[in-house]
């Protein structure tokens, strides 16, 4: 159908091709770019307490970043190990806030008696 279209109109085949120039811009240099964004991203917002993986496949909790020389401690199971930041593969959990770990635990301390509210209304309705 382009075929037929092109040779009929050398206009056309113009079109063609400058389509085609464009599709190739966004799956070859578009792409990439957003990646690289994103990676770098992820790099300038790594901080203490985030589990991450490296590219060589090893685990660790993030013990200090420096900045300045563009590296990371990592601690491993009690082994601490410095890394280039750019050896983070990915950030496997973020490190929670301080007070959003006060506030859940908070809430747990108030469910947990409700909980056992629950149970013991349970109980006073099997004995009756």
């Amino acid at each position: 159908m382009f075929v037929a279209a092109a040779n009929s109109n050398p206009m056309m085949m113009i079109v063609l091709v400058v389509i085609m120039v464009v599709m190739m811009y966004f799956s070859m240099v578009r792409a990439p770019k957003k990646q690289q964004e994103k990676r770098k991203e992820m790099m300038n917002s790594l901080k203490k307490g985030d589990t991450v993986v490296t590219v060589g496949g090893l685990y660790g909790v993030i013990d200090s970043v420096d900045p300045k020389k563009n590296t990371i401690v990592l601690d491993s199971n009690g082994v601490y190990l410095t890394f280039s930041a750019q050896a983070v593969g990915h950030v496997d959990k973020r490190a929670a806030a301080p007070k959003a770990a006060a506030t859940t635990a908070d809430d747990a301390k108030v469910d947990a008696p409700k909980a056992d509210d629950a149970k013991a209304d349970d109980a006073k309705a099997d004995d009756k």
